[in-house]
Order: C-alpha cells, then sequence, then structure tokens
C-alpha cells in the first residue's frame, strides 16, 4: 500500500500533537486510580484491545508461528519502551506540566534518533550527523533551558 507523501508528514506531526493530550489523559487516570502503574496498565490494555480489533478485522493474523522465527529479543522491547513513556508521562506530565515535559521528551527523543541516524541502529538508514544537525539540537536543549526557566 502506497501513501501519499502529505499523510507520510501529517501521520507524525497529528501524533505527536496527541502525546501532551495522552499525557494528560493518562496523569488523570493516574489520579484517580491512585496508582502510576495501574493508569499505565489500562492504557496498555485500552490500546492493545484498539489493535487486536483493527487486526481481526483486517485479518492480518501471522499464519501460524513461522512469523515469530527469526525474531531477536530486541524485537519485543518495543512495548517496553512503550511502558517507559507512559508510566513517566503519567507520573511527571502532571508534576511538571505538559509544556515542559513534552519539550524534555522531544530533546530526549531527538537525541536518541541523532544516534540512531547516525549509526544506523534499529533499522534506520544511515546518515552522519552533521555540523546543522548538532546546532539544531542544541537549539532544542537550549528551548528546553528556556520553558524550564519560565
Amino acid at each position: 500500500m502506497s501513501l501519499p507523501s502529505w499523510l507520510l508528514l501529517a501521520l507524525p506531526l497529528i501524533s505527536g500533537a496527541m502525546m501532551p493530550l495522552q499525557t494528560g489523559v493518562n496523569g488523570q487516570l493516574a489520579r484517580h486510580m491512585d496508582s502510576v502503574l495501574v493508569a499505565s496498565l489500562i492504557s496498555f490494555m485500552v490500546g492493545s484491545l484498539a489493535l487486536l480489533a483493527i487486526v481481526l478485522y483486517q485479518r492480518e493474523l501471522p499464519g501460524g508461528l513461522a512469523g515469530f522465527r527469526g525474531l531477536s529479543w530486541w524485537h519485543w522491547t518495543g512495548g517496553l519502551l512503550g511502558v517507559l513513556f507512559v508510566a513517566s508521562a503519567a507520573f511527571a506530565g502532571p508534576r511538571i506540566g505538559a509544556l515542559l515535559f513534552m519539550s524534555l521528551v522531544l530533546a530526549g527523543q531527538l537525541s536518541a534518533a541523532l544516534l540512531l541516524d547516525h549509526f544506523g541502529w534499529a533499522g534506520f538508514n544511515q546518515s552522519s550527523i552533521t555540523p546543522g544537525k548538532l546546532a539544531g539540537l542544541a537549539l532544542i536543549v537550549a528551548g528546553v533551558w528556556l520553558i524550564r526557566r519560565g
């Protein structure tokens, strides 16, 4: 399935715009449930059920166990990384505010992305670090500092 180029740009933008909302929703859920971990579990259960419904609707179930053969241990870590984000968002987001939380998330994401691209890790095409990329990241870090000083 070939996606239009505008959709490839719109999806990450919309997804990113929903992250502070997700942080707030999960933070309120954690407050209501009196537990960050229970709120995170509920969030993942709802998301997992939604994905299951979509997969079943599209009939994309793997044909037996063949699809699981050849997976490395690190292929299984995506969900764990998601837990780290959701739990830290539910815990830290309400305490430091949406703007500071998301600016720190952005700085962390871009720092990791710079390294992933530079070394070609996790299936990304290799793209060396340049002075311009470092300057852009430095501006993001400066933005975090300015937001924190607020």
